[in-house]
């Protein structure tokens, strides 16, 4: 038996075809190539926080932007004015002649508002302390909240990476003044000017005869969006720093030096061939920002320094609280708000944190 086995295994070691048919087969239908695209959605998706920060975020942007359309009971500044009428009763005895008698005293009082509403199907969430329909202003909270943020991550990292990229591609004296320009605002305390700043918006708003430009700018409605664009102008040196620190590791490649070769311009070769190569940091630090950006809002808001009532905010809804009648007793009104905080700076966190692991593997553990 053992003379057999070795002469079939000498006739297909001879035989060039049963090799290559044995050989090349397998790879045919076994080996699949993966693009880098496809390999870093692969470990995105295999991560679980990142599937739950996905979930989360997908969920929160269906209830503030699609939610106002299925629930259109009421508007964002639209006062629930149906009368409430209470009755309160007293009771006063009193004896005359040897005899005791009793009267009911029955106080009517009608309510212009339906303020403080409890939970019903016309108010899901009840109202608050001026008759606003908490669901609904919860929705166009949100949509305050996540509109700002985008844009001011969007401004801070189109600043930062200009900046950055002329920084350390040029170097030098350039270098050096973008720099300590950015060590200057990064000692500035952004927040305590940022409530100055507030202050002055609100005395515009509460002049006499302003301006066409201080009446805009003092408008309750558009207020923290001027607040949002001064906290830009202390944000982006962060930015700027992460891509000056990855282009002066970038601009000695072999591909750095081919552009120059090919007599490529400056702008061609930051702007092209270096900021592409940054991107997956850029990526991951935009998602990380988002959920500090949202809490500045809520920070503002909540010192009335962000959008004013009648509009709603997050921050805006929480500062009911400051009502002790309201933190004891109507935890509908400003616990709603706070959860769904606490769920878009979770989800964009655990987003940032699975793009961080997917574009980067030999971070992962």
């Amino acid at each position: 038996m053992k003379d057999i086995e070795n002469n079939q295994v000498i006739e297909e070691l001879e035989n060039p075809a049963l090799e290559v048919e044995e050989v090349d087969e397998p790879l045919d239908r076994n080996v699949r190539l993966m693009s880098p695209t496809q390999m870093v959605v692969r470990r995105f998706f295999r991560s679980k926080l990142s599937v739950i920060g996905i979930v989360m975020l997908v969920a929160l942007f269906l209830f503030c932007f699609l939610g106002p359309v299925v629930y259109n009971k009421w508007g964002e500044i639209e006062v629930d004015e149906s009368p409430i009428v209470e009755y309160t009763s007293k009771t006063i005895q009193y004896e005359k002649n040897g005899k005791t008698h009793t009267i009911y005293q029955i106080t009517e009082k009608t309510e212009k508002e339906n303020a403080l509403a409890p939970l019903s199907s016309e108010h899901p969430l009840g109202t608050d302390e001026t008759g606003y329909d908490v669901l609904t202003r919860l929705m166009y909270g949100g949509r305050i909240s996540l509109i700002i943020g985008f844009i001011s991550v969007f401004i801070i990292t189109v600043i930062g990476v200009i900046m950055g990229g002329i920084a350390g591609y040029f170097g030098g004296v350039i270098d050096n003044l973008i720099m300590r320009i950015c060590d200057i605002l990064m000692c500035i305390p952004g927040f305590p000017i940022m409530l100055v700043f507030g202050t002055v918006l609100t005395a515009f708003g509460e002049m006499d005869n302003p301006s066409v430009v201080q009446e805009f700018m003092g408008d309750p409605k558009y207020r923290i969006y001027f607040l949002m664009a001064f906290l830009t102008l202390f944000s982006w040196p962060g930015i700027a720093r992460l891509v000056r620190g990855q282009i002066l590791s970038l601009r000695e490649q072999e591909y750095m030096v081919a552009a120059e070769a090919m007599g490529y311009s400056t702008g061609r070769k930051i702007f092209k061939h270096l900021i592409p190569n940054i991107m997956p940091q850029l990526i991951v630090s935009m998602t990380l920002s988002l959920g500090s950006m949202i809490l500045y809002e809520a920070s503002l808001s909540f010192l009335n320094m962000g959008v004013q009532p009648p509009y709603a905010a997050w921050g805006t809804m929480i500062n009911a609280a400051s009502d002790l009648n309201i933190l004891e007793n109507y935890i509908n009104i400003w616990a709603p708000p706070g959860i769904c905080i606490v769920i878009a700076v979770l989800g964009f966190n655990f987003v940032g944190d699975g793009l961080r692991d997917a574009l980067d593997p030999k971070a992962r553990r």
